[in-house]
């Protein structure tokens, strides 16, 4: 096993393919490839912060990631803050954290102080600062969102990165939908800003789409999504997908994540007439594409109710704690393969490529489906390596970058 050092862009992507290749062989703990997949990951971390030098999160953040990782409740933050109404406000970014609350939380919960006596960010109707050096410019400029060009000072990364957001209209308006959003399914912090430029690039997208319908509120449900699944059987069923939701009025739209964001899609409604679906392709592959865009389809379906909502997710991670989680990734699996036809199916209990065609030819999808579905019940990621699609989706959209 050789690794090389990370170097430069060609290096980093060579080293991301490997990691994911590697993930998808599920390494048993101690084996070579598990050191292989190790190694790789410190030294993507490294090269990442160093070209894409980032901050402590910001201390609302950083509790609320540490109130995921001890399965915390508000009451519980209690003894640090001080009184269930405080707790309320410091989350809700109403009031400030104190000298005492700042020394409690980080003795108490072991909180970054670098992380706790940060000023809450990206919110100037609140009369905070938007630190605008800290968007991920460097690679904003090279997917072309911004001049190709590093901002040389705090005025003029300022005014990239509003010439950037100018078609969304109003930037207090927009950070103040972004800041409603109460959801994000991560089990690490991710990077505020990274995670509001990649939003802002998708609603932009969408914002521009010229031929797309107009959206009917509830147009979204089972049967609805049924058929649009039918659509993988088809070779271009991921580029047949966009267009089966732009004639619903719903823009899909496909971009990379970017780093410190670990994404593999979201559902954001910035606009009531126009809803849309972001996926990034983090994982090339048939059964992922399918499952996720369901995913965002159904938040869309269940829990959206007439505000300006957005949803990120990171699918790697479980649903168990959340229950709008929980019942989005129901509803997305029993729109491709219903419970009462997996049950009765030999695919449940036969990992076998004929039970899958079989499953598959039944329920009119892609085999790829009956073969992430498999993966994932049995937690054995090796098992039908050559049936889920891989590498079979990004080609389907060929106006995206997918190097940068």
């Amino acid at each position: 096993m050789t690794i090389n050092a990370i170097k430069n862009e060609t290096d980093y992507s060579a080293a991301l393919a490997r990691i994911e290749a590697l993930i998808e062989e599920n390494p048993q703990p101690g084996s070579p490839e598990a050191d292989e997949l190790d190694a790789l990951t410190t030294l993507v971390e490294a090269y990442e912060s160093k070209v894409f030098p980032t901050e402590p999160p910001d201390p609302v953040d950083a509790i609320l990631f540490r109130m995921e990782q001890q399965d915390l409740s508000q009451r519980d933050l209690v003894p640090f803050i001080g009184s269930r109404s405080k707790v309320s406000e410091v989350l809700a970014r109403k009031r400030p954290l104190t000298l005492p609350m700042i020394r409690a939380l980080h003795f108490g919960l072991g909180i970054s102080a670098a992380s706790l006596i940060r000023e809450p960010i990206l919110d100037p109707s609140n009369g905070h600062t938007v630190e605008w050096g800290r968007f991920p410019l460097n690679i904003m400029a090279r997917r072309g969102w911004i001049k190709n060009r590093k901002p040389t000072s705090q005025g003029d990364a300022e005014e990239a990165v509003r010439n950037f957001l100018a078609p969304l209209g109003s930037l207090s308006g927009l950070l103040a939908a972004y800041r409603k959003s109460d959801h994000i399914r991560s089990a690490r912090s991710m990077d505020d800003y990274a995670l509001l430029a990649w939003t802002a690039e998708i609603v932009i997208k969408a914002v521009n789409l010229s031929e797309i319908a107009d959206y009917e509120s509830g147009s979204v449900t089972l049967d609805f999504m049924r058929s649009l699944a039918q659509l993988s059987v088809f070779d271009n069923g991921p580029a047949l997908a966009r267009d089966f939701l732009a004639k619903h009025g719903i823009a899909l739209c496909i971009e990379p994540h970017l780093p410190h964001t670990y994404l593999d899609g979201a559902a954001v409604l910035f606009r009531l007439d126009r809803p849309v679906i972001g996926l990034t392709i983090r994982y090339d592959r048939i059964d992922s594409f399918w499952f996720t865009l369901m995913h965002e389809l159904a938040h869309l379906a269940l829990h959206f109710e007439g505000e300006v909502s957005f949803f990120y997710d990171d699918l790697d991670v479980e649903s168990k704690k959340d229950s709008r989680e929980q019942e989005a990734d129901e509803m997305a699996g029993e729109v491709l393969i219903p419970s009462i036809a997996w049950l009765k199916s030999p695919a449940s209990k036969l990992p076998s490529p004929q039970a899958v065609h079989h499953l598959a030819k039944q329920l009119r999808i892609h085999p790829a489906i009956v073969a992430g579905k498999i993966r994932h019940e049995s937690k054995r990621y090796r098992l039908l390596p050559n049936l889920v699609g891989s590498g079979e989706v990004r080609r389907y959209f060929p106006e995206i970058n997918w190097s940068v």
